[in-house]
């Protein structure tokens, strides 16, 4: 079971890592190129981005994290672990609620309405749709990337909490 474990937490790391990463990357570099360009431009290539991020490498990260850190936990507890297994279990309810369903209830909303924009020849009125949809949408992200983030944190203190348990 031991065995079973360490991988249960290493999947439940690796998932989280790989979501926060994903956040974080549009946080430091996507938005702000986007920004930076022509908003009509912008505006097309974030359509083909939501358009395109829903495939099979990007769900078991989104969807798998609380689900591995739960599997973590419940492996965690059955050894006795109980401190260790407490920050995965909350690990994947910081992600489950500022992760999954905050990307749910605000991010995708704010996507599919961006897709059903037909983008104007007028620079200016493009402007104006860019940046009513880039500057709420990157506050969500980045709740949702630090969140994400404080998730990770959590599993790596539950790691250290089993290693320190297990000596």
């Amino acid at each position: 079971m031991k065995q079973v474990t360490i991988g249960l937490m290493s999947l439940a790391m690796l998932l989280s890592a790989l979501i926060f990463g994903f956040f974080y990357a549009w946080i430091c570099s996507t938005m702000w190129g986007l920004d930076a360009i022509d908003p009509r431009v912008a505006i097309e290539a974030m359509q083909g981005m939501n358009a395109s991020v829903r495939n099979g490498v990007f769900a078991p990260a989104f969807f798998g994290t609380p689900l591995a850190m739960w599997a973590a936990a419940l492996a965690l507890r059955s050894l006795g672990a109980r401190a260790a297994a407490v920050w995965f279990a909350l690990g994947g309810v910081v992600y489950f609620a500022g992760g999954l369903v905050l990307t749910m209830l605000v991010n995708v909303p704010m996507n599919e309405a961006l897709a059903l924009v037909a983008v104007p020849a007028d620079e200016a009125a493009a402007q104006a749709i860019w940046q009513g949809y880039s500057a709420p949408w990157q506050v969500w992200n980045i709740t949702r990337t630090v969140l994400s983030g404080v998730a990770f944190l959590m599993g790596l203190v539950g790691v250290f909490r089993f290693a320190a348990q297990k000596g």
